[in-house]
């Protein structure tokens, strides 16, 4: 860089973030490593949601109301569905139909007519070191609580784990977070309400931000951005294989077993034994929340 030039600021998602903040060793598999390590098989879970989320980006975003109907969601999830991960067919064919059967419960009192303000909607700003996006699974645009007149805007976002969720989550929540703050620079409208839709039950847990919940976010994702830029900063001066595993360690925990790269990971796998594919459609309350977005 030359001298006098502004820092280039670190791009990034919640999820890469998160990434660093919870294995260093999956973030250098993941985002450094040139061929990237081989994954492990895919997740049924994932799969699962990965659909859901496909279907209902279909139905909010792309088809007209005339589409919006049951019996275009039924034939939408047979058309789209995968069967990678399961067991087996009668694995996958069973929860095509139990996923069907979410989502036709979910959309029961939608009103098809309805338009979100975004969706699938890439949202973005930037702060003094980091340079944040993410794309959010709807925006919805509602009537302000304020009593204005006017309106705001809410992050929804779907969840199709099997974990209930609660306020607590919506709010904790730090891709969330960001994209409220997003939301506000690329619409220019007032938002604060983050909603995460659980699907396998039909609730919702919300949260309301302030700016001082935004604050704490947006300092939190600025930390982890520092240090990863720091880190990758490291791996571009080139490293060699130990001190790559010095620089990025792995960070072994009970999740250690649901890691796409558990098998080349001898720390993870002593920590906990590797999943089967189709684990988290049946763990209770150890599966995984599917986010495909």
């Amino acid at each position: 860089m030359l001298p006098g030039m502004p820092t280039r600021l670190f791009v990034a998602t919640p999820t890469k973030l998160l990434t660093f903040a919870d294995c260093k060793r999956k973030y250098r598999y993941t985002y450094l490593e040139t061929p990237r390590p081989p994954k492990g098989p895919p997740w049924a879970h994932n799969t699962v949601g990965a659909i859901v989320h496909e279907v209902l980006a279909d139905f909010f975003g792309r088809w007209p109301a005339s589409r919006r109907t049951p019996d275009e969601v039924v034939a939408k999830m047979r058309s789209s569905w995968r069967s990678e991960g399961f067991r087996d067919e009668q694995q996958s064919l069973d929860w095509r139909d139990r996923s069907t059967e979410m989502v036709l419960g979910y959309l029961r009192d939608s009103d098809p007519y309805y338009e979100p303000r975004g969706v699938e909607r890439t949202v973005a700003f930037t702060t003094e070191r980091a340079s944040l996006r993410g794309r959010v699974d709807r925006i919805d645009e509602r009537p302000a609580r304020d009593g204005s007149g006017g309106t705001e805007l809410a992050i929804v976002d779907y969840k199709t784990g099997r974990r209930p969720l609660t306020s607590v989550d919506a709010r904790s929540s730090l891709a969330m977070a960001l994209y409220v703050l997003g939301a506000r620079r690329v619409l220019h409208k007032p938002c604060t309400r983050v909603e995460l839709h659980h699907l396998p039950t039909n609730t919702i847990a919300a949260a309301d931000h302030d700016d001082a919940s935004l604050a704490r976010h947006q300092k939190r994702a600025e930390s982890m951005a520092d240090d990863a830029a720091a880190a990758e900063a490291r791996w571009a001066e080139g490293l060699t294989p130990a001190e790559a595993d010095e620089a990025f360690p792995p960070e072994p925990s009970p999740l250690c077993g649901w890691c796409d790269f558990a098998k080349i990971c001898p720390q993870g796998r002593r920590e906990s034994p590797t999943r089967d594919p189709w684990a988290g459609l049946d763990d209770g309350d150890q599966t995984p929340v599917a986010d495909a977005g």
